[in-house]
C-alpha cells in the first residue's frame, strides 16, 4: 500500500472532483471517508495534523486552479504567478482541514463513531473559521458538493452550508464504518441520510406566474476587452440590443458587474444614454464604479456598486460591495509589495473601498431587492438585509476571469444562498453563467458560459424567512454541538 502521506495527497485531488463541474460527489464522499482512515492510523498529533494538511493543499491546489486564470489577464506580472498563488494560498487553507484533523485525533481517539462524530463537528467549525479569519476564504465548503444530491441540499435551510458540511462527513464516515464492518454504527449514521439523499428535490409546485417580469443580459464580454476602451462602443452595443425594445409590461433588466465605464453619478449623458433603452415604466439594474474624493475633489477611492436607473435618468438606490477581494480590488500592504513589482489583478492603481455590508434597496413596482456582487455571495449568512428583508437578491458578477471551473461553482454557491435565505437569486455576468434561481436553489433558466444571450422570465417569489434566515451561523454550531454530545456520550457509555 502506498505511504499514507501519498494517499492523503491522492485523496484531497480526489475529494475535489465532486464539485462543480465535474459533480463526482460519491468520489468526494469516498476520499474523505479514506482521510478518516488515514488520521484514525496516524501514530501520533504531528502525523495526523500533517496528513490533513497534505489532504488540504492538494484539495485547494485542484479546486482553485481558476485563480491561475486571472493572472492571464494582468500585463504588470507574470503569467507564472498565478500557480505559485494558487500553491501559496492552498498551504495556508489546509491548515484548516489539518486543524480538524488534530481535533479528531485527539478527541476521538477510543471510540470510532464518536470518533466521526468528533470529525464531523470539528469541520463545521473549522470551514466557518476559513470563511472568517483574515477576511474569510469561503468558496466552496464541502456542502457545496451536495448540491446535485436529490433533497439534501434543502437541508441548508436549517442548518446552513457549514452544517451540510458536516453532513457531507458523516455520510463519509459511514462509508468508512461499512469497509471496516462496523454494521451498527453505519446504520445509525447512513440510514437517515439515505434516506434524505432518497426524498425528491422539493414539493413545491408554484409557477411564480405573476412576479414581475424580468430580463437578465449577458453580453459575453471576455476580460480582454472589458478594460479596453477601443470596445467601450463595442461593449455598448452589446449591452443595448440584448435589452432589447420596450414591451407593453413593465420590465426589470439586469446587467453585470461593472458592465460600463461610465461613473454614472458624475456623468449624466451615460445615464441618459442607459435610460434611453427603458420603457416608460422600466427599471435598469447595472452593476457600474463610483468615485470617492477628499474635500479638495481629488480621487482617493473607488467602490464596485450597483446602481438602479430609472426612464427619467434618475439613479434611485445604490449598493456598495461590501466584502472585497483582496489582490483583485484592493492590494494589501501596498507600500510593501508594490516595490516588490506586485499590483492587483485588475488594470488600475486606485483601490476599492468597502460598503457597509447588506442593504435592501426598495424598486417601485419590483419589490426589494438585496445587492451581492460577485465574490460576496459566497459568503453563508451574509447575504441579506436581515432587518429589512429582501423581495430577492441580485448577484452581479464578473466571471470572466474565473476560467472553465469558477463560474459553475460560483453558480452552485449561489442556490446555496436562495435555499438558506428562502429568496430568489438573479445573476447576470458577461460571459456565464447568467442564471434565474428560485427560493428553492432550483435553476429555472440560465445561459451557458461564453455565450451572449439573454432570459426573459417572470421574478421568482421569496419564501418565509427560513429558519437559517433568522439565526444564521449559530445553527451549524449547534449542530456542531449535538454531534460532540452524542461522541461524549458514545465514550462514556463504552467505558
Amino acid at each position: 500500500m502506498p505511504h499514507p502521506l501519498i494517499l492523503a495527497i491522492l485523496a484531497g485531488l480526489a475529494s475535489d472532483t465532486g464539485f462543480a463541474p465535474l459533480n463526482l460527489w460519491p468520489v468526494t464522499l469516498a476520499a474523505f471517508a479514506l482521510l478518516l482512515h488515514l488520521i484514525r492510523r496516524a501514530p501520533d498529533m504531528k502525523r495526523a495534523l500533517l496528513i490533513g494538511w497534505l489532504f488540504g493543499v492538494a484539495h485547494f491546489s485542484l479546486g482553485l486552479n481558476w485563480i491561475a486564470h486571472a493572472f492571464s489577464y494582468q500585463d504588470a506580472m507574470p503569467h507564472w504567478f498565478g500557480y505559485g498563488a494558487v500553491i501559496l494560498l492552498s498551504l495556508y487553507l489546509a491548515v484548516w482541514p489539518a486543524m480538524a484533523a488534530g481535533l479528531a485525533w485527539r478527541w476521538g481517539r477510543g471510540h470510532r463513531t464518536a470518533y466521526v462524530l468528533i470529525f464531523a463537528a470539528a469541520w463545521i467549525v473549522t470551514e466557518w473559521l476559513r470563511a472568517t479569519m483574515f477576511t474569510g476564504f469561503a468558496w466552496n465548503p464541502l456542502g457545496v458538493a451536495l448540491v446535485p444530491i436529490g433533497s439534501l441540499p434543502d437541508l441548508a435551510r436549517y442548518i446552513g452550508t457549514y452544517g451540510l458540511s458536516g453532513f457531507a462527513v458523516l455520510g463519509s464516515g459511514m462509508l468508512w464504518l461499512f469497509v471496516r464492518r462496523e454494521w451498527k454504527p453505519a446504520l445509525v449514521i447512513g440510514v437517515p441520510l439515505v434516506i434524505l439523499c432518497l426524498l425528491p428535490k422539493s414539493f413545491s409546485t408554484t409557477t411564480d406566474a405573476d412576479g414581475p417580469r424580468i430580463r437578465v443580459v449577458q453580453p459575453n464580454i471576455g476580460q480582454q476587452d472589458k478594460h479596453n476602451e477601443a470596445f467601450d462602443g463595442v461593449n455598448y452595443n452589446k449591452l443595448a440590443s440584448l435589452t432589447g425594445r420596450p414591451g407593453p409590461e413593465p420590465r426589470l433588466i439586469f446587467w453585470p458587474e461593472a458592465a460600463i465605464p461610465d461613473f454614472l453619478e458624475e456623468d449624466p449623458f451615460a445615464r441618459e444614454r442607459l435610460a434611453s433603452l427603458l420603457g416608460p415604466r422600466d427599471m435598469l439594474l447595472t452593476g457600474g464604479l463610483a468615485l470617492i474624493g477628499d474635500r479638495e475633489g481629488n480621487v482617493i477611492g473607488a467602490r464596485n456598486s450597483l446602481f438602479a436607473l430609472t426612464p427619467d435618468a434618475r439613479l434611485i438606490a445604490r449598493y456598495d460591495k461590501a466584502h472585497l477581494v483582496p489582490y483583485g480590488e484592493y492590494l494589501p500592504m501596498r507600500s510593501i509589495l508594490v516595490p516588490l513589482g506586485f499590483s492587483r489583478l485588475v488594470p488600475g492603481d486606485t483601490d476599492f473601498w468597502p460598503g457597509p455590508g447588506p442593504v435592501s434597496l426598495d424598486l417601485p413596482g419590483f419589490g426589494r431587492v438585496g445587492g451581492q456582487i460577485c465574490y460576496e455571495i459566497i459568503f453563508s449568512g451574509h447575504v441579506a438585509d436581515a432587518k429589512n428583508r429582501p423581495d430577492f437578491i441580485f448577484n452581479p458578477s464578473n466571471d470572466a476571469w474565473f476560467g472553465s471551473w469558477g463560474p459553475p461553482q460560483h453558480l452552485a454557491q449561489a442556490r446555496l444562498r436562495a435555499i438558506e435565505e428562502g429568496l430568489p437569486v438573479i445573476r447576470s455576468t458577461p460571459t456565464g453563467i447568467s442564471a434565474v434561481v428560485d427560493a428553492e436553489g432550483r435553476v429555472l433558466k440560465s445561459l451557458p458560459h461564453q455565450t451572449a444571450g439573454f432570459i426573459d422570465a417572470r421574478l421568482p417569489a421569496p419564501h418565509a424567512p427560513t429558519l437559517f434566515a433568522r439565526f444564521g451561523n449559530i445553527l451549524p454550531f449547534m449542530l456542531a454541538m449535538i454531534l460532540v454530545g452524542l461522541a461524549v456520550a458514545l465514550r462514556r457509555r463504552a467505558r
